[in-house]
């Protein structure tokens, strides 16, 4: 029986790009898949097309078939291929809170179209991470495989597969997405008790009865809007009893938040997280901050706890925010770039 070599090294062990030049152009079929596991928030914000960055699947799809047309400029040895058929689906799987995608490719050619399905599945997952990495970082893509194959010397099948349950964990310290599982966190929740605006920074704000957040900007009409990081901030009704147990006279809005929370201590929650709060949607940058200087609020509330647990976020999607609304963990931050440091000034 003949030995089973790599076709792509030659006698002496150098890569080389195969000679196809005798082979006969035939009809070459491929099938190739990947998965993407996300928080089950996450899946819920791409069947409803509510992501920051649109129709997810739609993008993914285009991205897939140029990929796959540019495989030869991707991987070194593959053969340039006229594609006669590239085309992606994907299925939602939401008992294991994943995206299956399959692309197939067909051609007529002296060589097989496996590298492009698998390219074209592997950008189509890579492009599902981009659209919604802005709510859930903790994503997975796996399962890159080939499915099936028919041309040339021999077709391939695989056999029907289990799909794993445990696909990994984070390597920060905070437990990541097991398939089927949200992130760590995911789901705590609580309300929002006050919504609170004032024209100037480190001023009291006054509460309103609803307030307007638009994505990357903040609250209409505050103070604290702008295009920075800490857009819009808010404080738990829980740090502002501990000043009241002292025997301050404060209340909602007295420490400069615009939110005021109840039920979820969002100081605890680390940078990266994303909170629905009423119908908009906000990733927390910062928690804590320094204070170079005593405040107004310091002068009028006789101390002033937002230095150390108050908590800064920018507007993924905008929306109305009321006193009774919900805020809710919809994925679990990793202290990523956007604010690795607890009371750091950036």
């Amino acid at each position: 029986m003949e030995e089973a070599r790599l076709s792509h090294v030659d006698s002496q062990g150098e890569a080389r790009m195969v000679d196809v030049s005798e082979k006969l152009p035939t009809r070459r079929f491929a099938r190739a898949g990947a998965r993407v596991w996300m928080a089950p928030a996450t899946l819920r914000l791409l069947k409803e097309q509510a992501l920051p960055k649109g129709d997810v699947l739609t993008v993914a799809k285009v991205a897939g078939i140029m990929a796959a047309k540019r495989t030869a400029e991707l991987v070194p040895l593959c053969h340039p291929l006229f594609l006669t058929q590239v085309d992606l689906t994907f299925s939602v799987i939401d008992e294991d809170s994943r995206v299956d995608i399959e692309c197939v490719t067909r051609t007529e050619e002296r060589t097989g179209v496996e590298m492009e399905a698998l390219v074209g599945a592997a950008v189509a997952a890579l492009t599902i991470y981009d659209m919604c990495k802005a709510v859930d970082r903790g994503m997975i893509i796996g399962d890159i495989r080939l499915l099936e194959k028919t041309g040339g010397k021999e077709d391939y099948r695989r056999e029907e597969e289990t799909v794993p349950r445990q696909v990994g964990e984070a390597s920060s310290g905070v437990a990541g997405p097991q398939a089927g599982a949200a992130p760590a966190g995911a789901g705590l929740s609580g309300r929002v008790v006050a919504v609170n605006v004032s024209a100037g920074k480190g001023e009291r704000k006054k509460s309103q009865p609803g307030v307007k957040l638009v994505a990357e900007h903040g609250i209409e009409g505050d103070g604290h809007a702008g295009t920075g990081h800490r857009q819009v901030s808010l404080l738990a009704q829980e740090s502002i009893d501990k000043m009241v147990a002292l025997g301050l006279k404060v209340g909602p809005g007295d420490f400069a938040e615009n939110v005021t929370t109840s039920g979820l201590e969002v100081a605890k929650l680390p940078p990266g997280t994303v909170l629905e709060l009423g119908e908009a949607l906000v990733e927390i940058t910062q928690v804590g901050k320094e204070c170079h200087s005593r405040c107004a609020i310091y002068y009028q509330a006789g101390d002033c706890v937002m230095p150390r647990e108050g908590v800064f976020v920018r507007v993924l999607r905008g929306g109305r925010v009321a006193p009774g609304d919900t805020v809710r963990v919809t994925a679990w931050g990793l202290g990523h770039a956007a604010g690795e440091a607890r009371g750091q000034e950036k």
